[in-house]
């Protein structure tokens, strides 16, 4: 089988029409829902490219990193320190400068990680992000454990985001514009040379290809990209703190890529929507005896994520390509 086909890059003709229509629902919640729903699904469209950033590196560059918070973190922190305490900041100049911190902090952090590999990989950028982490929890003048507030939405001067539909298709449209972008990336030469760093490093190395370069480029892309994530979250929430840098929204982005399947970038919106509304039924289960079942979602959560990983090996994505092609099979 071929790489391709293993982490699901040419999508199955079934996969692209249900995900033009889920794109389709997506466009139409705000208007058959209530607005609390529609402000959950912004939030899963959040997370979605948030995962489909750290995909960039798990997926399709192999690089499993257990930092990548850190640049969702900064991006919001950023908007919280620019944003006036009377009045809102402007969109068109805080959300690259934003962007455009969280990847700054990429490449200072990539320069020395992307050097290992590996579990030392893995553990240097844990490590980094620890450091980050603590750089805001224990700092009172960078809000310290208790955050910070961002009262006011990004000001544009073509739309409200104040109003929440206005605020919702923004992030449906960064959503649709990250797709594209990573989608058409992963078929540029760029990306072609990312996956064969991923299937065989040294190969890629003895073929002339500068691997270090194209491995910093790719993470400092990643956290680009997280800091947008970050930037819409802190302007949904009005909230940012350490603990968006901390490891537990790692180890989620983590899961998300796991469970939507790697390397296509439609398995990470897939994961994180689908590890969202998981995360609320498991919250929201009944308690039972003494036994509050409902507190304990982390323990429902992981057996689940086990249970993925066990019967659908290449995420959700996989197992619907796999039940398309036995179809398409099946109508030959």
């Amino acid at each position: 089988m071929s790489t391709a086909k293993v982490n699901l890059e040419t999508l199955p003709r079934g996969v692209q029409v249900a995900l033009a229509l889920a794109l389709v629902a997506l466009v139409a919640t705000p208007f058959v829902g209530t607005e609390f729903y529609a402000q959950m699904v912004a939030r899963m469209m959040i997370m979605a490219i948030f995962a489909m950033s750290l995909d960039l590196l798990q997926g399709v560059t192999g690089l499993v990193s257990l930092g990548h918070a850190a640049f969702f973190g900064i991006a919001g922190y950023a908007l919280a320190f620019l944003t006036p305490a009377s009045e809102p900041v402007s969109l068109w100049w805080s959300l690259p400068v934003s962007v455009l911190g969280s990847a700054l902090a990429a490449l200072v952090i990539g320069f020395f990680v992307v050097r290992t590999h590996g579990i030392y990989f893995i553990m240097v950028t844990m490590a980094f992000a620890q450091m980050v982490f603590y750089l805001f929890f224990d700092n009172r003048a960078l809000g310290g454990s208790d955050g910070l507030y961002v009262n006011f939405k990004p000001q544009a001067t073509l739309f409200d985001l104040e109003n929440p539909r206005v605020f919702y298709y923004f992030t449906l449209g960064c959503l649709v514009a990250t797709y594209a972008f990573l989608r058409r990336l992963l078929w540029s030469p760029f990306g072609r040379a990312l996956a064969g760093i991923r299937v065989n490093e040294h190969r890629m190395r003895a073929m002339g290809y500068g691997t270090f370069g194209y491995k910093l480029a790719a993470f400092t892309l990643a956290g680009a990209l997280a800091g947008l994530a970050g930037y819409l979250w802190g302007a949904q929430t009005g909230f940012v703190n350490p603990e968006l840098m901390g490891f537990q929204m790692s180890a989620h982005a983590i899961m998300m890529v796991i469970l939507g399947g790697m390397g296509n970038f439609a398995g990470a919106i897939v994961g994180a929507f689908a590890f969202e509304m998981v995360l609320h039924l498991f919250k929201d289960l009944p308690t039972i005896g003494a036994f509050q079942m409902g507190k304990h979602w982390q323990l429902w959560m992981g057996l689940f994520i086990v249970l993925v990983v066990i019967f659908a090996p290449r995420g959700l994505m996989g197992l619907a390509g796999k039940l398309f092609h036995r179809k398409g099979a099946g109508d030959e």
